[in-house]
């Protein structure tokens, strides 16, 4: 009988560290990976037949149909520019210029990887959305408060991450990703 509860309790300890040590292994920040430019980072495998197991349960947590890089590059930030964490408690400046892509996108993450349900309706800002300086770039805020201007809530004390989608990259993209242009991330006040 002893020998059954040991072999038993051995086996139910290997399920535990396999579940445990495979979640850790894919958490972090979405769908991020090896390929870092400022807080911004992507890994080319997502979406993709070569990706390894940990990519693949990567974007199944996080990516929500991710499609292969010869449609579609993600670049994931959980951090600001300083390299401290994104927080809702904060108000961010996101400020950059076109992306080189066909189409962009930037939307902002909640800690479960969902949307993060507001009010006002306002999920992300794109290459036909946002409304831009005159010179061509853009300035958004990132913030639980209402901002005049480009906003993108989030909630109030929560963390939250910024998914930066190239639709139809360019081919500079592609040959240099760690050389992309990425929206910088400032922290501009915090609660």
């Amino acid at each position: 009988m002893k020998k059954i509860a040991y072999w038993g309790g051995m086996v139910l300890l290997g399920i535990a560290i396999g579940y445990f040590s495979a979640d850790f292994a894919i958490r972090g920040v979405g769908l991020g990976g090896q390929i870092k430019v400022g807080p911004w980072n992507t890994n080319l495998a997502n979406g993709s037949k070569d990706a390894d197991m940990y990519t693949r349960a990567r974007v199944a947590r996080y990516g929500l149909l991710a499609l292969d890089k010869k449609e579609t590059i993600y670049y994931t930030a959980g951090t600001d520019d300083a390299g401290e964490k994104l927080s809702g408690s904060c108000t961010y400046v996101v400020e950059g210029k076109d992306l080189a892509a066909r189409w962009w996108s930037v939307t902002a993450y909640g800690p479960d990887s969902y949307l993060i349900p507001n009010d006002a309706g306002i999920y992300s800002f794109a290459k036909t959305t946002v409304k831009r300086e005159a010179d061509g770039h853009y300035i958004v805020r990132v913030s639980p408060d209402r901002q005049e201007g480009n906003w993108v809530p989030v909630k109030a004390g929560e963390s939250f991450d910024l998914t930066a989608r190239f639709y139809n990259p360019e081919a500079s993209v592609y040959a240099a990703p760690a050389a992309a242009e990425l929206p910088h991330i400032t922290k501009e006040s915090c609660k």
